[in-house]
């Protein structure tokens, strides 16, 4: 986490301690760390995953409605709480990497640094129902 914002590591250390899967990104939406408990939820580690650009994490976890129908971008609570630094929050499915399809309720705040710049955002969610 060298060179990011205080707030940035701090919410890492948060995130480390909290048994709720937590996902942090950066303004442009790079997917910078998250927590053991999004790793199991997740189906990968993110020792084995590093830093994700955000269209690689949708490429992979292929965010659906519940028929089945992809989510427009714009839709994802991450993506609106980056682009418009404001809290958002949906439940919607997932496909793990390792395989499972998962419903999910995720929320997404913005975190503003002390110079109130915008550094990135925290999402935290929570799997409603796992399926194979």
């Amino acid at each position: 986490m060298a060179g990011h914002s205080i707030e940035i590591i701090l919410s890492r250390q948060l995130a480390d301690k909290l048994n709720v899967p937590v996902l942090i990104a950066d303004p442009e939406g790079n997917l910078l760390f998250y927590n053991p408990a999004a790793e199991e939820l997740l189906g990968m580690r993110f020792e084995d995953t590093g830093v994700l650009p955000m269209e690689m994490l949708f490429k992979f976890t292929y965010p659906t409605d519940d028929h089945g129908n992809p989510i427009p971008t714009e839709e994802d609570p991450l993506v609106i709480s980056l682009t418009h630094q404001v809290p958002a929050h949906k439940a919607f499915w997932i496909k793990s990497f390792d395989g499972y399809k998962v419903k999910i309720s995720a929320t997404v705040i913005p975190i503003v640094g002390r110079a109130q710049e915008f550094v990135g955002a925290i999402g935290m969610f929570w799997d409603i129902e796992k399926k194979v």
